[in-house]
Order: structure tokens, then C-alpha cells, then sequence
């Protein structure tokens, strides 16, 4: 008899338990846990980073080809940047509303003493240039996934546009993608004890702290990213998508469950994209959207910035203007584009933020210390709203293509009348 194995999810949420219940007990012993627990941890995520690269140019190029139009891509490509500008400006504005509804809880803090070397300040311009790869190595080798996603789209369209000459391309790209999709499977079948050994540090590090001063800050942004989810992405996929938010947050819960444990969102990116098939998304559409949805998709970073922002400027004893607020809003909304889907990222567009309304970047000192805990909460929207844009898509071009059918037809009837 075949024994039954519990679902990954079951596996992962049970070493999610144990992480918590470890790390409170190794609370006077961070430095063993750091040392010896984290080290397995990391081996997880380099495991995963080495295989997220390939898997996103492969994923990308077969659903790019699957398409056979390029005007399908542009529409599908399209419909899902607009999507993730909304949804991120939305998610800021929620940041905000909450950051000014809980400002009197937040705690007092000396601001004196604090330290913070905000990196250099990028131009739009020089963002704009740097999207585009100078070679095919460095994108690959750097994971500089905005230049890995150029490519893909410029071999994809290349490889459209000669026809059946590039058979032999389109078979060598599908055949690679199911090996890398393979290899990633292999991996996460690892993820149980990888949880395990990410969370137990941080929580035998950051336990007494959670419950200090700083629980009011972390209340306020898990708050937003529960509202933003519920709210936000349960009538997207219910009014577009057609989708209960039950069956849809149901669905979800392996991936959500993962991507609150790594904080990675490249990392989860596989198994969003299984989660997401399974609720009916088409898979060219999770193949192209999803890798891009991993890179410029950051409604839980939003969120972040927007209550940091609050309790920053509050610890300063500085009141943010309405012009502030819109810049806050725009700002983020903009350098969502530019922040790679890894642990940390969220740090390098708050400097962003807060120096776009001239708040002291040396602020960002007073949250340092929690931020994994917030990029775990962040970072679980992140992917939610990824799934929920895939559906959305696909709903959307699954009637393009019906209208498009029932045009065509009209016209063949047409003609033979």
C-alpha cells in the first residue's frame, strides 16, 4: 500500500510552527542560531536563486512563443503593467491612510544618534538606459531581471517573426524550460527545512523586539497588507476574474505560506505559478506575467513605504503636507519598477521615497532592525498579487479572443451572403 505523504503546504506551514516555537526558545541563543540554523537556510536560497534566472528567461520565452502574435503579447504585457501601476499606487495610499490612522500609537523614539548611508541616487533616465542589456551575459550572471525579461522579449519576437524556420529553437526552449521547471521542482521539495532554518534565526533574533516598541509600526503594516489583499485583490478576481476569494486565498495558501517564510518573491515564483494554474489562469499567460509580476509587482512594498514614511516623519516630529503625500504615492508607484524581487530590496526604495519629500534618510535606521519581518508580510502580497494579475489577464484575453472568434465569424458569413 502506498503511504499517503502530506501536501507541501501541510509540510511547509508545519515547519513554519516549529520555526516559531525554536527561535522563542532559542531566544538567549541567537548567535547559535544564526551560526548553525541559518547557514542550511541560506544553502536553500542560493539553491534557489541559481535556478530562478534560467527559469524566468525559459518561462518567459516559451509563453512569449506560445502566443505566435505579437500583438497578443503587447495586449497581455500591457494589461498586466497597468494592473500592477494601479494596484501598487492604491497600496501606498492604503500604507498612508493607515500610517495617519495609527500615527498616536506610534512609539516615541530618539532620533538622536542615528546613522543610514542611503546608496547613490539613480536618475529616471539612468534607469530607463539600464533596463536594456549590453550583452547576454551580465543580465544572467547579475540577475538583473528587468534585462533578463528585454531579452526574452526581444529573442521571442525574433523567433516569431521567422516562423516554422525556428522550430528548432521553439522545441530546444520548451525542452530547457521543463527541465529547469524540473530542477525547481526537485528544489522545492526542499522548502520544508529551508523555512525551518530562515524563520528559527530570525525569530530567536527578533522575538523581544517584535513585542517592544516597535510592534505598533508592525501592526500598522500587517494590517494594510491584510486589508489590501482582502479588499483589493478579492474583487479584482471576483468582478474580472470570476473567481470566488475563498477558493482564490484557498489556492494560494502553499505559495503565500513559502513566500512569508523566504521573502523572496523570484524565489516563490514556480510554485505561484502552479497555485495560479490551478485557479484557471492560462499558462502562457502565468509564464510571461508572473516573471514580470516578480520584478515590478510590490504592493507589500508600497505598503511599507507608505507607513514608514508615517512613523519616520512622526519620530522627527515632522507632518506630512498633502503635495508630500502625492509625491509618496508617485514615487513609489515609479521605483516599484526598478526593485528586484529579493530579500532587502524594500530598503533601497524607502531611501528613495524618503528623500523624494525630504525626510531624513537616517529614519530608516529605526525600522533596520525588523525589516525581514516586514519583507515577510510584504513580500506574501507581493506574490498574492501577482496570482490575482495572471487571472485578471487571462479572463481578459479569454474574452479578446471570443470576440475576436465571433468578429471573424460575422465577417466569413457575411462575405458568403
Amino acid at each position: 500500500m502506498k503511504t499517503r505523504r502530506l501536501p507541501l503546504a501541510m509540510q511547509i506551514f508545519i515547519a513554519l510552527i516549529l520555526a516559531i516555537i525554536c527561535g522563542m526558545l532559542l531566544q538567549s541563543h541567537s548567535e547559535f542560531a544564526k551560526a548553525y540554523i541559518m547557514p542550511f537556510g541560506t544553502i536553500f536560497l542560493n539553491l534557489l536563486k541559481f535556478i530562478v534566472v534560467p527559469i524566468v528567461l525559459f518561462s518567459l520565452l516559451a509563453g512569449i512563443i506560445s502566443m505566435k502574435d505579437i500583438k497578443k503579447v503587447g495586449f497581455i504585457g500591457g494589461s498586466a503593467v497597468v494592473f500592477y501601476m494601479c494596484t501598487t499606487a492604491i497600496a501606498t495610499s492604503v500604507g498612508l491612510l493607515f500610517g495617519n490612522v495609527f500615527e498616536r500609537w506610534f512609539p516615541t523614539i530618539s532620533t538622536s544618534n542615528l546613522t543610514y548611508k542611503a546608496g547613490d541616487k539613480v536618475s529616471i533616465m539612468d534607469t530607463i538606459v539600464n533596463i536594456f542589456p549590453s550583452n547576454p551575459i551580465t543580465p544572467l550572471a547579475n540577475a538583473s531581471m528587468l534585462q533578463v525579461i528585454v531579452m526574452a522579449l526581444i529573442i521571442g519576437f525574433a523567433i516569431i517573426s521567422i516562423g516554422d524556420k525556428a522550430k528548432p529553437a521553439v522545441d530546444m526552449i520548451n525542452v530547457w524550460n521543463d527541465i529547469f521547471m524540473k530542477c525547481m521542482e526537485m528544489i522545492l521539495k526542499l522548502s520544508p527545512i529551508g523555512v525551518f532554518c530562515l524563520l528559527t534565526p530570525v525569530v530567536a533574533e527578533n522575538g523581544p523586539m517584535i513585542l517592544g516598541s516597535l510592534a505598533m509600526v508592525l501592526l500598522a503594516a500587517y494590517v494594510c497588507y491584510f486589508v489590501h489583499a482582502i479588499v483589493c485583490y478579492s474583487l479584482a478576481v471576483k468582478a474580472i476574474g470570476g473567481i470566488s476569494p475563498m477558493k482564490f486565498f484557498k489556492e494560494m495558501a502553499p505559495a503565500m505560506i513559502f513566500a512569508f517564510s523566504s521573502a523572496s518573491s523570484v524565489g516563490t515564483l514556480p510554485l505561484n505559478m502552479e497555485c495560479s494554474e490551478k485557479l484557471g489562469a492560462k499558462k502562457e499567460v502565468t509564464s510571461f506575467v508572473m516573471p514580470l509580476g516578480a520584478t515590478i509587482n510590490m504592493d507589500g512594498t508600497a505598503i511599507y513605504q507608505g507607513v514608514c514614511a508615517v512613523f519616520i516623519a512622526s519620530c522627527f516630529g515632522i507632518h506630512l503636507t498633502i503635495s508630500q503625500i502625492i509625491t509618496i504615492v508617485l514615487t513609489a508607484t515609479l521605483a516599484s519598477i526598478g526593485t528586484a524581487g529579493v530579500p532587502g530590496a524594500g530598503m533601497v526604495m524607502l531611501a528613495m521615497v524618503l528623500q523624494s519629500v525630504g525626510l531624513p534618510v537616517e529614519g530608516i535606521a529605526l525600522v533596520a532592525g525588523v525589516d525581514r519581518i516586514f519583507d515577510m508580510g510584504r513580500t506574501t502580497l507581493n506574490i498574492t498579487g501577482d496570482s490575482a494579475c495572471a487571472l485578471i489577464v487571462s479572463k481578459l484575453e479569454e474574452k479578446r479572443e471570443t470576440k475576436k472568434s465571433g468578429y471573424i465569424a460575422g465577417s466569413q458569413v457575411e462575405a458568403a451572403e
